[in-house]
């Protein structure tokens, strides 16, 4: 799935060596400003691509206004004349104003926010620094040598109590110390999936960063279709699923009916424990903290 995803965007010609075009990007209050006072010193005219600003990170209610308004007004203004789509305060999280209006089958999304994730709706989300949202606003491409790929296996059915958080904590405390996903992609594939709603994938997905991917992606299916349709984009399902004879470079099993509920101490997710195990040790490990 990964593959058809990034040879669909590559513009390179070579397999190995890839320069990506996204489809859109997105930006919160915190970026948006930065990027597009560069962009605008390097010659940008336009937006060549869909370009959402919303405003969500920096806007904590003060009496009139907001603690950064000066920079919402300056978004405002950025969008009317390069031709973004500006989202105003206290109306949307940057996210799911993403997975409701722009994700879907097929597609990659750039985001100036580290947790840029829509694998479950079919897209590939990468979060960036600013600089290549800038580059991507001047024509340019997002360069990569092609990522290794791991498949994530979903089995089982989760416990009542466990959400979406507890298994992203059991993945991200299984194999960040290791880096054995470090600028990869992850790529959710099994049974298991068909087990969990559409909003509980996206609860795991956009967690996955923590673990040091590159990007996600996950099967997809009738339940994501019913999804895209309720927000009224049927026409943007596209079913995404693994070849007979699927490649990958390494592989990740998760029993999801065998994970606790979890908690994660400071200073990482992947400092995590069982509830359980907490209950049992609490002096012990609040001590190694």
């Amino acid at each position: 799935m990964a593959y058809e995803v990034l040879t669909a965007h590559n513009t390179s010609g070579d397999p190995g060596n890839l320069k990506l075009k996204f489809d859109a990007m997105a930006s919160h209050d915190i970026t948006y400003v930065g990027i597009i006072q560069t962009a605008k010193a390097s010659g940008l005219k336009e937006f060549p691509l869909p370009y959402v600003l919303t405003n969500c990170h920096n806007s904590l209610c003060m009496v009139g206004g907001t603690i950064n308004e000066d920079d919402h007004v300056f978004g405002l203004s950025a969008a009317r004349k390069y031709g973004g789509i500006y989202v105003p305060a206290h109306q949307a999280v940057i996210h799911q104003f993403m997975r409701e209006r722009f994700a879907g089958g097929g597609r990659m999304i750039l985001g100036s926010d580290s947790h840029t994730r829509y694998g479950p709706l079919g897209t590939m989300g990468v979060g960036e620094g600013g600089p290549e949202l800038v580059k991507q606003l001047l024509g340019k491409t997002y360069d990569i040598a092609y990522p290794e790929v791991i498949a994530v296996y979903l089995e089982g059915t989760p416990a009542w109590g466990v959400g979406p958080q507890d298994v992203a904590l059991a993945l991200i405390k299984a194999v960040f110390k290791a880096g054995y996903v470090k600028n990869k992609v992850l790529e959710f594939v099994g049974p298991g999936i068909a087990n969990l709603s559409v909003d509980y994938r996206n609860g795991i997905d956009v967690m996955t960063t923590e673990t040091t991917c590159l990007s996600s992606i996950w099967r997809t299916d009738e339940k994501v279709a019913a999804y895209l349709a309720q927000h009224g984009r049927p026409e943007d399902y596209q079913l995404l699923e693994p070849g007979e004879i699927s490649y990958y470079d390494g592989l990740i099993t998760m029993d999801l009916s065998k994970i606790e509920p979890m908690i994660a101490l400071p200073f990482h997710p992947s400092n995590a424990y069982s509830i359980r195990e907490l209950k049992a040790n609490a002096g012990d490990i609040l001590a190694a903290v």
